[in-house]
């Protein structure tokens, strides 16, 4: 199309970017309430006086940290997704790359770096 806009959803690296930023919180609200429930647990056993050397060990698995690194993983690699693919539009429909570095809160050599593919993020 003329007006920058791609014809179907599947051909706009933007849009698959934003699915995984949805995928990527819903399956982190599963996982907090699941910490909020095991976070309970903890408080329940600890109120019998239970030591943490006791507790932790019982606790079920994964354990809160566990689902913690999980949520902030999930939302890093949708969101370098995201942040690359919207660097990318942006400046193939004629954006400059300073604009954009002001738009993301970043400077400019990050957004050449996010446009080329090179960044750190888009290793992880």
């Amino acid at each position: 199309m003329s007006d920058g806009q791609p014809t179907a959803k599947d051909s706009d690296p933007v849009l698959a970017a934003l699915d995984d930023i949805v995928r990527a919180v819903e399956q982190n609200s599963q996982r907090n309430q699941q910490m909020l429930e095991r976070a309970e647990e903890i408080r329940r056993m600890r109120r019998e006086g239970r030591p943490y050397r006791e507790v932790v060990p019982a606790a079920a698995r994964p354990l809160i940290v566990e689902l913690t690194r999980q949520n902030l993983e999930a939302l890093h690699q949708a969101g370098s997704r995201l942040r690359r693919s919207e660097a990318r539009a942006l400046h193939d429909e004629g954006m400059s790359m300073e604009a954009i570095a002001e738009l993301f809160g970043v400077t400019r050599q990050r957004v050449s770096a996010l446009l080329r593919g090179t960044d750190k993020e888009s290793t992880t």
